[in-house]
């Protein structure tokens, strides 16, 4: 039915079945790649994209941001919030503070460090995007969003 490069690349003899199998195969072996290049760039700089998720979350809110707000904004499902914090903490990264308002809450808190290895990171992660989207115009980059933004919206709560 739907035809495409991805069938030759994965040795497929006959088309996909539907448009919505073509498209979501597509869509699973492009997340994949990218995946893959954006881990390998945030490994030369000692983070996971997990870590780095956190950070920039914390960069870009700029105070002290409670773990629950934090798990929210992660682009992934992160279960262990608390242990990626441990480890972002052990490297040096985030400190924690305790609520004087409220002893349940825990701030977390970007540190020094995180923010050179983030503005190290700025430059080649801006690189990399454009590597990735060379191919793409800026009219085609915001109908892309918008469509994944479709794609994504009945599998996300309110």
């Amino acid at each position: 039915m739907a035809s495409g490069d991805l069938e030759r690349r994965i040795g497929k003899r006959k088309p996909f079945g539907t448009r919505e199998e073509a498209a979501l195969l597509n869509l699973v072996r492009t997340a994949d790649r990218v995946q893959s290049t954006v881990s390998r760039l945030l490994k030369e700089h000692g983070l996971t994209p997990a870590q780095y998720n956190v950070l920039r979350i914390l960069r870009g809110l700029a105070a002290p941001t409670p773990i629950l707000e934090i798990a929210e904004r992660m682009l992934t499902e992160t279960p262990g919030i608390t242990g990626l914090i441990d480890r972002l903490e052990k490297l040096e990264f985030v400190k924690r503070k305790r609520c004087e308002e409220d002893r349940r809450v825990i701030y977390v808190v970007l540190d020094a460090k995180a923010e050179t290895v983030l503005g190290g990171l700025d430059a080649p992660m801006k690189e990399l995007q454009a590597r990735i989207f060379k191919g793409l115009t800026q009219a085609e980059l915001t109908t892309l969003t918008s469509l994944l933004d479709r794609v994504r919206e009945p599998l996300e709560g309110p």
